[in-house]
Parts: structure tokens; C-alpha cells; sequence
């Protein structure tokens, strides 16, 4: 295997594996716009199936005080719910080992914009539906237009309940002249902040609340389904950015839908978004030259993500050998899982218990829970946060008990250290490898070495 094939299954991809292969830049970028085998092979439930559960979680919450009989069915329905959420981290889990080094960057990109566009609560529809919420607003469009995967993941109903957007109420409104109602403007200030322009990049606070008034109206129906409330609309136009959006007449979605398409494509969030990518995939101090040039692309194509991976892939940064960013926890599960081919498929039908010993606690004490980041900015992109003496001892932990867990006979360490990092062990690691006093302890070693924290 070649020094870039290397690179692109551990920098772009979901790290090596025993079955060997790696894949040329080309490759990757093909297989990115190909056809997403591995969701297939591993799919997730509908947010249409998760609100089926969460409707009747909910009915049973309702009536838990009635007898003890519901109450002992919510706390079968509440089990039942928790579980399911273990075997999505499951499901996330196999699909990045059983990504191909050619398929691995498709993953890279989900749980990159995933933490993009987090979400993060119990309410309601949220119950279950966040793996739901990434499976259809953000994975179709990793290596499509933003513009596509921006509208689908603001206008989802768990991003909607996520930032209370259905509790945002225009004064002058139909309900709000009726019954009052106070404007929420968490989602019109995550949305500049955040998932387009960023922060300090000119906008005002008369932009935020325009934006906020612009979104009102936005709701879900008692399926949990998208809903659009005129009544609940501010009525007029609203001006952001200098651009009216609206008119005196009935408010309506498509005006929401086009302001969100001019966000896409601002010169702003080209630059944020391009210097996002560069930072999280290469240096948490990008050349500026490089994310000019991913900002130019974006701009040129209207937002088409492949043509700004294409352009960050090109650049000769993106394959220096030098140790690249700290792995963060998923990413360094998953690739530690494919080292010691653990199979996919054991993974994906593995017992909620076993998943969360083996991943959901340490994930936690990692830094990164499922689903569980501390706000709408996802979590923190710097890696000493990553590598702090309690999160690393975490690792180490991990890394020395787990592989006996996985396997039945562990492989050598001689072998392994190739196994795992390829032509970038250095050569006191195989050494230390080597001289381990049982395999488990040599393992131990490799998975814990800085070389393998690092992508």
C-alpha cells in the first residue's frame, strides 16, 4: 500500500484494517459520489418510524398515574427507547467498519456535519429521532449542494424542537394579537452564528431578530411532521442582509426556503464553512491559501461540497505525512474496531448491554457522548480537550482491556502495530510492541500510542 493510500484510510477515512487495500484520492472522491452502499447494508429506522415510538412513549406518559399497570408499560416503553438509541450508536458504528478505504470518507463527512447541525434532548419527536434526523436531512447530501442539506436540516421537525422554534411566535400575528407570545430567536441566531455565516462575520442583531420574525410559523403536526403556521407568522417582509424576503401578504414557507438558499451561497459562509472543513480534517491552523481557494469553489459551484473536497484533497497539505488532528472518540472506536476486524455485522447485532460497555460509557468518559454534546455548537474542535489526563486515561483504559473483550484469540502485536498504522509506526513503537509481556498488553500499546490517536 502506498503512502497516500495510507493517509486516505486514516486522515479521510475510517482507519486500516487487517483485509488490506487502501484507495487513491480519486477513489475516495468516486466513491463519495457513488451510491451509499453501506447505509443500505446498515439502515437506520425512519423518523417516521421513531415517531411511532414516540407517540406512544408519550401516551404512556400521559397515563403512567392511571394504575400500576401503565405505569410498568411507560417503563417497558422508556427501556424499549433507550435500547433503540444504543443500537443506532451500533449501527453508526458498523457502518464505519464496514466502510471500504475508498467509502470510509462518506462516514467522516456524516459525523462531521452531523456535529455541524447537532441536536441534542429528550423532547417529544427527539426521543429516538436524531439518528433519524442525520439519516435523512444531513447523509444524502455530504457530497451534494449545502444549500440542499442546509434546508433539510433547519427545516427538520427535530431541529425545529431542538432551539423551541415551534414556540416562536410573531407579536403581530394572528395568535400572537389573540393570545400573546413571545418571539424565540435560538434558531434565527444559531443559523447565522453558527451553520452558515459565523460568528464576527458582520451580521447585527437586527439581522437576528429578522430572521427570527422570518422563521415564525415553523412548526410539526401531531405526527411530528413538518408544519407551516401562517397564524403564527409575523405578518410582512423581513429584510436580512440587505435582502427583503416576504410581503404584506399570508406569510409563507417558500420565503424561509429562499433566505436559507442565499445563506448558502453568502461569501461568508463559503469562507466559515471551507476554513471548518480544513481545520477539522488537517490543521486546527489551516493555510489560509487552501481555504481561500475551497471558499472560491464553493462560491463558483453554488455550495456543491464535492467540488470544495476536491479542492481541499488537491492541495499537497492534505497529504503530509506529519501527525494530523486527535482522533475524536467515535472516530477512534471505529477505527480501533476495524483494526481488530471486529465484524460489522457482530457489531451492528450485539446486545444493548454489551454496546454500551464497550462504547456508550467509554464514548462518555472519552468526552463524547452519544448524542450528547453541551449546546447547538456541537463539540469542541481543539485537541487538547481531546487528550486532557482524564479523557486519555479513558482511552488508555479502553485500549487495554477492550481488545480481550472483542476477541477470542488476539492477534500478535508484531503484526498488529503494521495491521493498524501501516508504514507509520515509528520504530520505538514496534519495538514496544514486541516486548510486551501478553498480547493483550501489546495491543494495549498500540491503540494508546499517539501515533494511532491521530489521524
Amino acid at each position: 500500500m502506498s503512502a497516500l493510500e495510507t493517509i486516505a484510510a486514516i486522515r479521510f477515512g475510517t482507519g486500516l484494517s487487517p483485509q488490506g487495500g487502501g484507495a487513491a484520492p480519486e477513489a475516495i472522491l468516486s466513491a463519495l459520489s457513488g451510491p451509499d452502499a453501506v447505509a443500505r447494508a446498515f439502515p437506520m429506522d425512519s423518523y417516521a418510524e421513531r415517531t411511532v415510538a414516540a407517540l406512544a412513549y408519550r401516551d404512556a406518559q400521559r397515563a403512567r398515574r392511571d394504575s400500576d399497570e401503565a405505569e410498568q408499560a411507560f417503563r417497558a416503553i422508556r427501556r424499549q427507547m433507550r435500547a433503540d438509541i444504543t443500537l443506532q450508536l451500533a449501527t453508526t458504528l458498523a457502518r464505519g467498519v464496514a466502510a471500504s478505504p475508498a467509502q470510509g470518507l462518506r462516514e467522516r463527512l456524516a459525523w462531521f456535519w452531523a456535529d455541524h447541525f447537532t441536536t441534542v434532548g429528550e423532547r417529544a419527536f427527539m426521543r429516538g429521532g436524531i439518528a433519524a434526523y442525520v439519516d435523512e436531512a444531513i447523509r444524502p447530501h455530504v457530497a451534494g449542494h449545502f444549500g440542499d442539506m442546509l434546508e433539510a436540516a433547519i427545516l427538520h421537525p427535530v431541529m425545529i424542537l431542538y432551539l423551541d422554534q415551534e414556540r416562536s411566535i410573531g407579536p403581530n400575528s394572528v395568535v400572537g394579537q389573540r393570545r400573546g407570545g413571545d418571539l424565540n430567536e435560538n434558531l434565527a441566531r444559531e443559523l447565522l452564528e453558527l451553520h452558515t455565516l459565523g460568528a464576527g462575520s458582520g451580521y447585527s442583531q437586527d439581522d437576528v431578530r429578522q430572521m427570527a420574525e422570518l422563521l415564525t410559523g415553523l412548526g410539526f403536526d401531531r405526527d411530528g411532521q413538518l408544519a407551516f403556521r401562517p397564524n403564527n407568522a409575523e405578518p410582512g417582509g423581513e429584510t436580512i442582509l440587505g435582502t427583503l424576503y416576504g410581503s404584506e401578504a399570508q406569510a409563507r414557507l417558500a420565503d424561509i426556503r429562499a433566505a436559507l438558499r442565499d445563506l448558502a451561497v453568502r461569501p461568508e459562509t463559503a469562507r466559515h464553512l471551507s476554513g471548518k472543513l480544513a481545520d477539522h480534517f488537517l490543521s486546527d491552523r489551516p493555510d489560509p491559501g487552501l481555504v481561500e481557494a475551497m471558499a472560491e469553489r464553493w462560491l463558483e459551484t453554488g455550495g456543491d461540497l464535492m467540488a470544495v473536497m476536491r479542492t481541499m484533497l488537491d492541495d499537497p497539505a492534505a497529504w503530509d505525512p506529519a501527525p494530523g488532528r486527535v482522533k475524536r472518540p467515535l472516530h477512534y472506536l471505529v477505527s480501533a474496531l476495524r483494526a481488530l476486524a471486529v465484524p460489522a455485522a457482530t457489531i451492528a447485532t450485539a446486545r444493548p448491554e454489551r454496546i454500551t460497555r464497550l462504547a456508550l460509557r467509554p464514548m462518555q468518559v472519552m468526552g463524547q457522548p452519544w448524542q450528547g454534546a453541551s449546546g447547538p455548537d456541537g463539540f469542541f474542535d481543539d485537541d487538547r480537550e481531546w487528550i486532557r489526563p482524564q479523557v486519555l486515561a479513558a482511552r488508555i483504559g479502553w485500549a487495554m482491556a477492550a481488545p480481550s473483550d472483542l476477541l477470542r484469540i488476539l492477534p500478535d502485536p508484531r503484526d498488529f502495530v503494521t495491521t493498524a498504522l501501516g508504514d507509520f509506526a515509528d520504530d520505538a513503537l514496534r519495538r514496544a510492541a514486541a516486548r510486551a509481556e501478553t498480547r493483550a498488553e501489546g495491543l494495549g500499546i498500540i491503540l494508546s500510542a499517539p501515533a494511532f490517536q491521530r489521524s
